[in-house]
């Protein structure tokens, strides 16, 4: 009897522990209180959306090798004239080049359907748009939604951007000018958001991009919910293909989702530039919630940058990571006046290359003639409960320009190749139960 208490109190010891660990907390980092919103993840319904427009009732037809846009746009625009309601993907493979939805449209993807994207960039015409925290007239994306409050993409169909041609083009190019710039090779996105509130994108597959996979600008209260984004980093390397861009966005929850790519999982941009923070096009991201998500392939798990400004009250927890090159990197542009601060990342377990990588970004800086360089800052940065294996523990050599402020790590276990760590390159650096290695560092 006594042996069974004893078990059954080790039992509860781990449950209360596990618990523990996984607890959410209900306050940002800067202390403030997470509204409501965040912990409301009910799915949409597809009866909830309004009238179906099922394209193939309106003239399209299940054909993999016929380009179909102007027959989709059509349905939208129907939808649009009728007063809204979702246009539906049945089962089968439709292709298109850039769609554009209404106010009061939606998008669903029936299962075993696949909405693909052209591989003929002439389907996706140039027009008013953002890139690399640029405003300028670029390609459309497969998806886009501009000014559409309430809109949604839900199924568990697949959107797949066709991106193989893309990729070849692109690594064509780099071949023949290692300095060519991302821009220079004409390339889709597979989804692009912009000034739309209320988003809820839930359940589908995003694949095979041609450049970013989702681009939200300028939006506020955004949901994304049980996606699975994926593209290939072998054979072939899929260039630049991120699976969520957020880009001057407000109020963000990522739950539940399957992220691997060739580029950064979740990267929170802005603008770039030496006058950034002066341009009315530009702005922060705040308020974003990224949890009970697994990362496989990607370069980082959450990046702040390069072309960011601003990132307040950020939270990644309750995550599983395969095979990251890193979870935290805080790209310091030195070109670009940054603010990183808040950023929590929380009960992590799994494997990365590194756990935090913190150094100057480089590539294609350019001061435009100003004459000091800005000042860019990393304040009030957590690391707490996580277990990892990595070969990097602490990759962080800030630039000149750059101030680092207020690091927290709590409850780490890890074990790295490379368990090295300069506590002098951040001021106020706190180390509370940090193991590495299976010794407590201090």
């Amino acid at each position: 009897m006594s042996k069974f208490w004893l078990l059954f109190s080790n039992f509860l010891i781990i449950s209360f522990f596990c618990v523990a660990q996984n607890e959410k907390s209900a306050y940002f980092p800067d202390g403030s209180k997470i509204p409501g919103w965040f912990s409301d993840s009910v799915k949409i319904r597809l009866n909830d959306l309004g009238k179906q427009f099922i394209i193939t009732d309106h003239g399209a037809t299940n054909d993999s090798t016929l380009v179909q846009t102007a027959i989709i746009q059509k349905v939208i625009d129907q939808a649009s004239r009728q007063g809204g309601g979702v246009v539906v993907i049945p089962r089968g493979t439709f292709l298109s080049g850039a769609l554009f939805f209404k106010p009061k449209t939606h998008l669903y993807v029936s299962e075993g359907a696949v909405l693909k994207g052209s591989d003929k960039i002439a389907d996706y015409p140039i027009m008013p748009s953002r890139m690399e925290g640029q405003s300028l007239d670029y390609f459309p994306a497969l998806v886009n939604a501009y000014e559409v409050n309430g809109f949604t993409i839900s199924g568990k169909g697949t959107i797949d951007g066709n991106g193989l041609g893309y990729w070849k083009a692109f690594w064509q190019r780099r071949k023949e000018n290692p300095n060519c710039t991302n821009l220079e090779v004409s390339r889709p996105r597979l989804v692009f958001i912009w000034k739309s509130d209320d988003i809820q994108v839930q359940d589908v597959t995003l694949q095979n991009s041609g450049f970013w996979t989702t681009h939200y600008y300028q939006c506020n209260n955004i949901k994304i919910l049980n996606v699975h984004i994926t593209a290939p980093h072998e054979p072939i390397k899929a260039p630049s293909t991120d699976a969520i861009d957020l880009d001057v966005c407000n109020n963000v929850l990522i739950k539940g989702c399957y992220l691997a790519v060739n580029d950064d999982a979740i990267a929170l941009k802005g603008g770039k530039g030496p006058y950034a923070d002066k341009d009315p096009n530009n702005g922060g991201n705040t308020n974003i919630i990224i949890e009970d998500c697994d990362f496989g392939f990607c370069h980082a798990a959450l990046t702040c940058g390069s072309e960011a400004i601003h990132n307040k009250n950020i939270v990644m927890r309750n995550c599983h990571i395969t095979n990251a090159m890193r979870v935290l990197w805080l790209k310091m542009r030195p070109d670009t006046p940054q603010r990183y601060e808040f950023i929590s990342v929380e009960n992590i377990d799994g494997y990365a290359y590194s756990l935090i990588y913190v150094k100057p970004w480089k590539q294609f800086f350019d001061l435009k003639g100003r004459k000091d360089v800005p000042l860019s800052y990393c304040d009030n940065i957590s690391l707490k409960n996580i277990t990892l294996r990595c070969e990097v523990f602490f990759d962080v050599s800030p630039g000149e320009y750059d101030k680092l402020t207020r690091f927290r790590f709590k409850d780490l276990d890890i074990t790295a190749k490379n368990a090295s760590y300069d506590k002098t390159v951040v001021k106020d650096f706190s180390l509370a139960n940090v193991k590495v290695n299976g010794k407590i560092i201090q």
